[in-house]
């Protein structure tokens, strides 16, 4: 039998130094010699020069395009190893056979699942973004992996996106501030994050022929600002294109995306990687600034036969039009470039750790992120936190309460060595004289199996929606207290990728349980579990709300820790929950498109900048269910009157500004404090606010804190479509001091000279 390992970049090094000392006469290298590209101590840029200059041309081809599901071929002769790519963002994806995306049947890479994007959006805590990204790196590193496929930083343009778990929210400048921090966490261990999806893939539904349709403007100010930080800020040392078209050119190959503004403006040294199946033209593709091809001949999601690899666009095709004289080597090596810096930061990085895996650091760390990211949405008469060491009998209805939700969802998928279900985490924390019963309530989805990765759970359920509904509400009429913990989950036409939901309200009938259960029982609790915002007709029948997201491993642990108040929850929304679909402007105004298509579809982004609360603040007859950036704590703040500090103006119109909040309440929490400006004149319209800064704290009962926010010229900036560029005209400007985008808490103006 013949085992295949991967190796540390340090030991091919080491391999390739020895088989180059037997190079035959032909060869330039000699036995004596070092070469620049094998010492970590030069220059990157030295080094990737001298590699570049021993490839031969079929060398260089090989290490553009993959040579399997995920990785792409090295140069073995100069000890240049492959590289390997793995799903994320939320985990360390099961390893899949060479050519198949069928599991390999190993049986050590059940990894930990950290909670998904939506969550950490929720926590505002760039801290903690920082954990993620460093955690979740470490278990890249263990598993041999030198790019992580995340994060996904695209905006939430419309609640029925099926992929919107994944991402960061609806604000440019939190998914911007989150992200970056990630990233930094990830590549510190040496592994790649390779941001995604660069651009405007806002929808699931025909992913792969959608043409955006977006003005210059808003392209800058809503859609690009999260990317642009992660390469500028961050430092990210890849980019994944997205599977749509932008100006009738597919992304993964678009010149205006990859060469303009990537390259040219922003600068960008690291790999841009085709999404799996993105790549779709050799010509462009040489051209348009992609880097390393993935997944051509497949949708990137369903099984697949085997790929002949050397018939990708930038293999044999490549070659063949660089030997017939077709082409240049020009664009070839700036991509060979750019693959070689990758791997002087990732696999041959001598210095690269060993990371870990499955460790309890990372479990402790997936609770914290979970902890911190779920949202109170409503707690009407003080109802949470429940007493669970006194709670007499609790009664637990809803699928959600049982179901995985790791296994599912498309490319983040993934095969966990435990997952604590939300009843198990309420058991667990209840006290030994409180009786903790369940009724299913509703039925979903009973089936648990993604690319080969099972549950193993029995869900299928032979009674009636009617006979479910009477049970529960039968036990409900005795319970101290019913938790229904429901919600979306990862199949199709839910939070999935590759397909949008059907509607905004909650499937499998959960309305007429959660009706149902509210007639019977006044302290009812309902715990939403989704990556999306749903409907809530039965909102005013319902004391106390929780959003608890898609929490990974530790999800039991995490909720039964807010349910019980061992955690004061101070998760924030990072989108708006509207009241209804017709309140999002994307379908307002009939520019969304959620019927399957065979040509490319045109979609309009007629709404502009006014995303989110961008536009239910210009709507005034628009209330959403819950706004954005809104979330209750078991204590209580109050907020002083923010002050200009005018000692610290600049001429370059940089200000700061002060505010003070307490603790009230009678609990430690933790607060997040948010800072919107506003225009006060503008040559162009403007939203009425946007959010420019937010910070983080945590209160004793009685403490006071400072928070400060210095305020620069470029969050005063609009981008003006006219000149190209961003500008901030002097002025009368609005800092003001918000718990929410609803709920302003004071406001003090500046003038920028």
């Amino acid at each position: 039998m013949i085992h295949f390992i991967k190796v540390s970049g340090w030991a091919l090094l080491c391999a390739g130094m020895c088989f180059m000392g037997q190079a035959s006469a032909g060869q330039t290298l000699a036995a004596q010699e070092r070469p620049v590209y094998l010492d970590p101590e030069k220059p990157v840029e030295e080094r990737v020069e001298d590699a570049l200059g021993r490839m031969t041309l079929e060398e260089k081809i090989k290490i553009i395009h993959a040579q399997s599901k995920f990785s792409s071929g090295g140069v073995p002769r100069l000890g240049i190893p492959e590289v390997w790519t793995t799903d994320g963002p939320h985990g360390i994806r099961p390893e899949v056979l060479w050519d198949e995306w069928d599991q390999a049947g190993w049986t050590n890479d059940s990894c930990v699942a950290f909670p998904a994007l939506t969550c950490l959006a929720a926590t505002w805590n760039t801290e903690l973004a920082h954990l993620y990204g460093k955690s979740i790196g470490e278990e890249a590193t263990y598993r041999g992996k030198d790019m992580l496929l995340g994060p996904g930083v695209n905006i939430y343009r419309t609640p029925l996106n099926g992929r919107n778990f994944e991402y960061i929210g609806e604000d440019p400048y939190l998914a911007a501030e989150m992200a970056v921090p990630y990233i930094q966490g990830v590549q510190e261990n040496g592994v790649a994050a390779c941001v995604k999806h660069f651009a405007l893939n806002n929808h699931e539904v025909n992913r792969h022929n959608t043409n955006v349709i977006v003005d210059e403007r808003t392209l800058h100010e809503i859609y690009l600002p999260a990317f642009k930080a992660a390469v500028q800020k961050g430092h990210a040392w890849a980019i994944m294109g997205a599977y749509n078209l932008y100006r009738n050119q597919h992304c993964c190959h678009n010149s205006f995306l990859l060469n303009d503004i990537l390259k040219e403006d922003w600068n960008f040294d690291g790999a841009v990687v085709s999404d799996w199946g993105g790549t779709h033209d050799t010509d462009e593709a040489i051209r348009n600034g992609l880097d390393m091809e993935f997944g051509t001949g497949t949708d990137g999601l369903r099984s697949g036969a085997r790929n002949a690899y050397d018939s990708y666009h930038l293999a044999f095709p490549y070659l063949e039009k660089i030997r017939s004289g077709e082409v240049g080597t020009e664009e070839l090596d700036d991509k060979v470039r750019r693959v070689l810096r990758l791997m002087f930061r990732t696999s041959m990085n001598p210095y690269r750790g060993f990371g870990s895996f499955c460790s309890e650091a990372h479990y402790s760390a997936a609770r914290q992120i979970g902890d911190e990211g779920i949202v109170l949405l409503k707690n009407e008469g003080g109802l949470l936190p429940l007493d669970l060491d006194n709670a007499g009998k609790i009664l637990v209805v809803g699928e959600n309460a049982i179901k995985m939700m790791t296994v599912g969802g498309g490319s983040s998928s993934l095969k966990v060595q435990r997952e604590i279900s939300p009843l198990d985490g309420i058991r667990e924390r209840a006290g030994k004289d409180v009786e903790v019963v369940y009724a299913r309530g509703y039925v979903g989805d009973p089936s648990g199996e993604y690319n080969g990765v099972t549950t193993g759970q029995n869900l299928q359920e032979d009674r009636s929606a009617e006979e479910l509904i009477a049970e529960a509400v039968e036990m409900a009429k005795d319970a101290d207290c019913v938790i229904f913990i429901g919600g979306l989950n990862k199949s199709w036409k839910q939070d999935c990728e590759n397909s949008d939901r059907a509607s905004l309200g909650l499937p499998y009938g959960q309305d007429d349980v959660i009706e149902a259960l509210a007639a019977v029982n006044p302290r009812l609790v309902v715990v939403n579990i989704s990556g999306n915002a749903v409907a809530m007709p039965w909102i005013d029948k319902v004391p106390a709300v929780l959003q608890a997201w898609f929490i990974g491993s530790e999800a039991g642990h995490s909720i039964a820790d807010v349910l019980s108040g061992d955690v004061n929850p101070s998760g924030k929304l990072p989108f708006t929950f509207p009241a209804r679909l017709e309140d999002c402007p994307a379908h307002l105004l009939g520019d969304y498109c959620g019927k399957s298509a065979k040509d490319t579809v045109d979609i309009e982004y007629k709404e502009g900048i006014y995303v989110g609360y961008r536009w239910t603040d210009r709507q005034k007859n628009i209330k959403p269910l819950f706004p954005f950036g809104h979330g209750l704590s078991y204590t209580s703040f109050a907020y002083g009157n923010p002050v200009v500090d005018s000692s610290s103006m600049t001429a370059d119109g940089t200000v700061t500004v002060s505010v003070d909040v307490t603790n009230t309440g009678s609990r430690e929490g933790k607060e997040v404090v948010q800072l919107y400006i506003s225009d006060r004149k503008s040559s162009l319209p403007r939203p009425v606010k946007e959010l420019k800064g937010f910070r983080k704290i945590s209160l004793v009962p009685g403490e006071t804190k400072t928070v400060s926010f210095t305020i620069s010229a470029d969050a005063l900036s609009f981008y003006d479509p006219q000149k190209h560029g961003w500008e901030a005209e002097p002025g009368k400007f609005d800092a003001i001091i918000a718990s929410s985008s609803a709920d302003i808490r004071g406001k003090v103006s500046f003038v920028l000279q």
